[in-house]
């Protein structure tokens, strides 16, 4: 089993969550928590250990509730074209080009995410910025890809009928 079925299934990540989690809600609404568990997290400066409840709750919202809550969708949409690409990339089925740059995005997204722990750890704001557009424009173009991957799989598939 590749770690990415073994993420999947940690999350419970069934067909039917996954046309949940295809949702163009479920998708911007996760960027919108970007910033709010960042400012959960700098709030331990203003709260202390209260800080955790706002971080719990943010991390609940992203692990669990997000890809449960909207109702499943087909892929209509840009973010839900996206989100069925990733499930066909959890699934092995991403060429070796497609998986090379998500490799390099994923790799871009994880500097991002290093600056954002930086800024997070230091109370300081410009590597937090930083570190926040690069993650997001990471996952945005991998969201982009993705949906490049679910269009060239439909086109493949329906080439085979």
């Amino acid at each position: 089993m590749s770690a990415s079925n073994v993420v999947a299934e940690a999350h419970g990540m069934t067909d039917e969550t996954w046309k949940r989690h295809a949702n163009p809600w479920s998708v911007w609404t996760r960027f919108a928590a970007i910033p709010v568990f960042e400012l959960a997290v700098w709030s331990r400066d203003w709260i202390g250990w209260w800080s955790l409840a706002g971080v719990g709750a943010v991390l609940v919202w992203l692990l669990w509730l997000n890809v449960r809550l909207f109702g499943p969708v087909e892929p209509n949409s840009w973010a839900a074209r996206g989100i069925y690409g990733e499930k066909l990339h959890f699934e092995g089925k991403a060429p070796a080009a497609h998986r090379i740059v998500l490799r390099l995005l994923m790799a871009a997204g994880m500097l991002g995410f290093a600056l954002i722990t930086w800024g997070l750890t230091a109370l300081d704001v410009w590597p937090l910025i930083l570190g926040t557009a690069v993650l997001v424009l990471c996952q945005l173009w991998r969201i982009d890809r993705y949906g490049l991957l679910f269009e060239q799989h439909q086109n493949a598939t329906q080439q085979n009928d």
